[in-house]
């Protein structure tokens, strides 16, 4: 699957600030960074900096930078661009709306104030016929650029762990059923949550990965063994680990054991101080797997707290909990760059594994070659955080897009 552009058609105002360099994505003018601490992808320079001419990476190196820097920011963090690979929504809508260009657009532009320049598009589960209509409606923007992928969380999902998605909506993987939504991207359904040990299951696994994307195990009541030969089918990611699956027992481990020891399988984990413990949380970065940080975001990210619909689901937000009427999560309010700084700052996680939980490590899952690394020759998809992780300016494609705090 060739790589994909997340880029905004249009900045609001207030958001493209005037910043040394920026001459739009494509320009030969040289660009350098200055930073205390550059992110690379198997070591730090701190200090160090980084290069950019035509949109790409061309040059880094630790220490002072061999002139004067455009931007410097000594106490601060240059590091890869945020990838999410896990996304509903944000700014006050959803991606499960009806006016699906408008509303991607908006929701992406939330989030790239936050330092994220890739993002998936995260549909919940909605009756068949309109999750069709919404697959074809947002393949159009994944081949415009404007999103990396669709990620198709349900509608085969356990009703025991459906966690926000109504239950009358949820479906058995059956081979038409896949094939209808899966054809229905023409390769932009990057990635599927699904539970295995749904009638079917294993089959569908299978089939997801034969279409070129990732099959991901989640709202799942699969034990141990199950989501073992669930990876051997295929599988290679844990959707929003420990959350919405069977818990961990001693004697019954369940999947997030599978999935954690796996070091071929990435590990989804929402680190917003709702969904884990910050134990929990250093557990499954410590773990073989590979962590990746998701933003499991709805409408409500970048809004006020109040009432919003998660698909066909009633959602409450306050103080920045989104949950069902009965208490259940319903996503988060989270962005990317929170969720670096909770980790971090909180969960005690090391910089650079969090910064690589943000980063390399959804490229990966992804497939996408071109970013997620600070590196001559990928993207010029950087972001500049200050002393406290906040963002403090956003570079898509080596052009600034976003300066503000986050």
């Amino acid at each position: 699957m060739t790589p994909l552009i997340s880029r905004p058609d249009t900045a609001e105002p207030g958001h493209a600030p005037a910043l040394p360099g920026d001459a739009g994505p494509g320009t030969e003018t040289p660009l350098l960074l200055a930073a205390g601490t550059v992110v690379l992808p198997d070591r730090e320079y701190s200090p160090g900096w980084v290069e950019v001419r035509g949109g790409l990476i061309v040059d880094c190196g630790a220490g002072e930078p061999p002139r004067p820097a455009d931007v410097s920011l000594p106490a601060g963090v240059l590091a890869p661009g945020f990838i999410d690979a896990h996304n509903h929504g944000g700014g006050g809508v959803s991606f499960n709306d009806a006016d699906t260009h408008a509303v991607a657009r908006r929701i992406t532009r939330t989030h790239l104030d936050h330092g994220t320049t890739t993002m998936m598009a995260s549909l919940v589960t909605a009756p068949i016929d309109e999750m069709e209509r919404l697959v074809r409606a947002l393949a159009e923007l994944v081949r415009d650029g404007l999103l990396a992928g669709i990620h198709l969380e349900g509608p085969w999902l356990s009703p025991a762990h459906r966690g926000a998605h109504a239950e009358q909506l949820l479906l058995l993987p059956d081979p038409a059923g896949v094939e209808r939504l899966m054809g229905a991207g023409g390769g932009a359904v990057r990635m599927v949550t699904i539970a295995p040990e749904l009638e079917g299951g294993l089959a569908a696994v299978a089939s997801i990965v034969q279409h070129g994307a990732v099959a991901a195990i989640g709202h799942t009541d699969a034990d141990y063994d199950l989501a073992q030969a669930a990876i051997a089918a295929g599988a290679t990611a844990g959707t929003h680990v420990f959350n919405a699956m069977r818990p961990l027992h001693h004697r019954q481990p369940g999947a997030a054991l599978a999935l954690l020891e796996d070091p071929t399988v990435f590990a989804e984990l929402v680190a917003d101080g709702v969904h884990l413990h910050p134990a929990v949380l250093r557990l499954i970065t410590e773990s073989p797997a590979r962590t990746v940080f998701v933003s499991d975001a709805m409408a409500a990210a970048g809004a006020a707290d109040g009432d919003y619909k998660l698909g066909a689901l009633d959602v409450r937000v306050v103080n920045g909990e989104a949950r069902l009427v009965d208490g259940t999560i319903a996503g988060s309010v989270l962005t990317i760059s929170h969720a670096v700084r909770y980790a971090v700052l909180t969960a005690g996680v090391p910089l650079p594994v969090a910064i690589r939980a943000a980063t390399q490590n959804p490229a990966d899952l992804l497939a996408l070659t071109d970013r997620g690394r600070i590196v001559p020759g990928l993207r010029a998809d950087l972001v500049l955080l200050d002393v406290d992780l906040h963002v403090h300016a956003t570079l898509l494609e080596g052009s600034w897009v976003s300066r503000t705090v986050s």
